[in-house]
């Protein structure tokens, strides 16, 4: 028998999987979602800011503390002419729930609902432009 007459099965080469060094999955291990095709994880900080809005005046939280709000009608329905409407008396009529936490915070009244008595404001509470108004026009005082 001579060397060319031998006759040997052709092996089949493998397939070898695109990129990587050898075997079939591209040297990134077997399944998952890293070894899929296109597999760009980013980074969880590149998520928060790419949620962020791009609009003009966007802010974050407010450091301040927004007042609690107490509507003109509210205090007509709770006060009688001639009463002093101040912190305290508020809280003690309980037109607004306040926590330990919020023990400094500060009142602000606003204009809706009807208002014709007169009463005394303390200099301590806030007021909107238009409670003002209203607030003097039905003859209440507010202390300077």
């Amino acid at each position: 028998m001579l060397i060319n007459q031998l006759q040997h099965k052709l092996k089949k080469d493998k397939r070898v999987g695109r990129g990587g060094k050898r075997g079939t999955f591209s040297g990134k291990g077997t399944k998952g979602q890293k070894s899929r095709a296109g597999a760009k994880i980013r980074p969880a900080m590149r998520d928060v800011i790419i949620r962020m809005p791009k609009r003009r005046g966007f802010k974050f939280a407010t450091t301040t503390e927004k007042p609690f709000v107490v509507n003109v009608g509210d205090i007509a329905k709770h006060y009688s002419d001639g009463e002093i409407v101040s912190l305290k008396t508020l809280k003690a009529k309980k037109i607004f729930k306040i926590k330990k936490s919020d023990r400094k915070k500060m009142v602000k009244i606003l204009s809706v609902g009807i208002f014709d008595k007169k009463l005394t404001f303390a200099k301590e509470l806030q007021f909107s432009k238009v409670a003002e108004e209203k607030i003097k026009k039905a003859g209440s005082t507010i202390e300077a």
